[in-house]
């Protein structure tokens, strides 16, 4: 039997799964729910939230700065999206994306412009023009001759199939396609096929073997059929891209249905050309990620180089500056990334974070020391149980917050601040279900669904409740306690201490905390001191909390430490 006294002033590593409770050298805690860790170590209660209006079903939610003060918020749901200017809805247009095709809709911003790709759709490209918006398709680059400055490749299925080059009835610029093997299909229609130093769009398909194609120009009937043809990797037969990003003032489109493994990058500065060329410098560039294992690209990245993270490991595409010439492409981890859901990887303290294949870690990909090497930390290693199947995921760097929606409508939050080693993992509840979160300038932004009703809300310090009626509590609880280095049998405790800050409610074991009376004025911050409470003879088992701090009022409250003094039995 022995006496202990156990201070905790910080808590840097947040709320940690029940493994590491045997672990003495941890700042962690079993429950840290409602509340945020400061840079100093120390929690307090989490913000409300403020509603802004409500929403819709299955929506998500992207951001769309132009500059300093034209910013707008851009919700999408099935076949249509609100623009939202200073909380407010502007406009509505049509879109093309059903419900279900915005969970892998990825997306990439110029200046006024958003890219969009679907591996189903052709990319679309929305503007903000002086006083309106226009969604418009992606067009490629059309040449004097008619000819785009699209890709082409020769799929493997079609190596011996050859062309028969006939006249069609129709005009000049038309010709009969005739395949030497079944080739086409209905989905061949406006594809894009370049034989004899000429491109072709199919534009209607007679069976299988034959299609009827046109042109632009003169050109000469081949007297022998054609071997050497090829055809556009993005079409609505080969699929469209399924990633997107700039990179050193490339556009960068990557993974189709037919190619999953495959990158373009434009031609530097022209974002709507991705021809080859001959080559030189400043030309389109388009490569492949060669491995024995078969990798489909699941998001892109520009970072100190073009990093592509695919369904089994991490890539990234190097050059300075990237040309044709200069491409070295490498993979260094093997972690692997979603396929089904679009969770954008986000930049951290320079380092890129982003949501493992399983779904149960949280990657860090950072440089080595010598800056040749990524390695892919995992930030969650002490909190797995928290990590319920990630739906979305934004980060707040003014507030040092990663914030990730879980299915089952909890919300996982890491707080992080390396200069002062804190890495810690909380988690959010509502009296509803979190649906989606979006950082915005300097708002955090999130769809909750409350009573079957999706709302717009926002986090807002001035906000003690969630949209005014809706009240929350907090908690956190220490972990089982380990006394002088031993795991006791029996504890019991004669008094529990905290220092507090700004705060005006406190339950300490479900006890009430009296605060003074003048704390309770509106112009009071809170109390600032020591407080405590006596339990002498309280009894606890090994592996329950010995303290545990709360309140469902919807009053501030500040924890900067707790101690436990009391006496144990091993």
């Amino acid at each position: 039997m022995g006496n202990f006294l156990k201070t905790q002033s910080i808590f840097s590593c947040g709320e940690i799964s029940p493994d590491f409770y045997a672990q003495n050298n941890i700042h962690g805690v079993a429950k840290l729910e409602n509340m945020d860790v400061l840079q100093s170590g120390g929690v307090n209660r989490r913000p409300g939230l403020k509603t802004i209006g409500n929403t819709h079903n299955d929506a998500i939610m992207i951001p769309f700065p132009i500059n300093e003060t034209e910013k707008y918020l851009l919700i999408f749901y099935d076949r249509a999206i609100d623009i939202y200017y200073n909380n407010t809805k502007i406009e509505t247009m049509a879109a093309p994306w059903r419900t279900a095709d915005l969970r892998t809709l990825q997306y990439a911003q110029r200046f006024n412009t958003i890219f969009f790709v679907h591996p189903n759709y052709r990319p679309y490209v929305l503007t903000k023009k002086a006083n309106s918006f226009d969604l418009s398709v992606f067009q490629f680059h059309v040449n004097s001759d008619l000819s785009v400055n699209i890709p082409f490749v020769r799929f493997e299925e079609t190596a011996g199939i050859s062309l028969i080059i006939t006249s069609s009835d129709i005009d000049l610029n038309h010709a009969t396609f005739t395949a030497s093997a079944d080739y086409f299909t209905a989905n061949s229609v406006g594809q894009r096929i370049n034989a004899i130093s000429k491109q072709w769009v199919v534009e209607s398909v007679q069976n299988a073997r034959v299609a009827i194609v046109y042109t632009n120009g003169d050109f000469s009937f081949p007297g022998s059929p054609v071997y050497a043809w090829s055809e556009s990797v993005f079409s609505n037969r080969r699929g469209w891209p399924s990633c997107i990003t700039f990179h050193q003032n490339r556009l960068v489109f990557a993974g189709t249905p037919s190619l999953p493994n495959a990158v373009w990058l434009s031609k530097t500065g022209d974002y709507y050309n991705f021809d080859v060329g001959t080559g030189l410098d400043d030309d389109a560039i388009y490569t492949t990620l060669l491995s024995a294992q078969h990798h489909n690209i699941c998001t892109l990245v520009s970072s100190d180089k073009l990093q592509v993270l695919t369904s089994i490991g991490e890539w990234a595409i190097s050059g300075n500056p990237l040309t044709p010439s200069s491409v070295n492409i490498k993979q260094h981890t093997s972690v692997g990334s979603m396929m089904n859901r679009y969770l954008p990887p986000q930049q951290i303290e320079g380092s890129t974070v982003f949501i493992s294949k399983s779904g149960k870690d949280i990657r860090e990909l950072d440089l080595d020391a010598l800056g040749e090497n990524y390695n892919a930390t995992d930030l969650c290693v002490f909190s797995k149980h928290l990590m319920n199947n990630p739906i979305s995921m934004a980060y707040d760097a003014n507030r040092h917050k990663l914030f990730i929606v879980m299915s089952n409508g909890d919300m996982a939050l890491l707080h992080k601040y390396s200069n002062t080693d804190i890495s810690a993992w909380g988690t959010y509840k509502t009296d509803g279900q979190f649906k989606y979160v979006c950082v915005f300038d300097d708002d955090v932004y999130v769809i909750v669904q409350r009573q079957n009703v999706n709302m717009l809300e926002k986090f807002d310090e001035t906000c003690l409740s969630d949209s005014v009626s809706y009240n929350f509590s907090y908690k956190i609880s220490g972990c089982p306690i380990i006394a002088n280095n031993h795991s006791p049998k029996k504890i019991r405790i004669r008094k529990i201490s905290l220092r507090v800050m700004n705060t005006k409610t406190l339950f300490v074991n479900e006890h009430r905390i009296k605060l003074p009376d003048y704390i309770y004025a509106n112009n009071n911050p809170g109390y600032n001191g020591d407080v405590s409470i006596n339990l002498l003879g309280s009894e606890y088992n090994t592996m329950q909390s010995l303290w545990s701090v709360s309140s469902n009022e919807q009053l501030p409250a500040t924890i900067l430490s707790v101690s436990v003094d009391g006496w144990y039995q091993i």
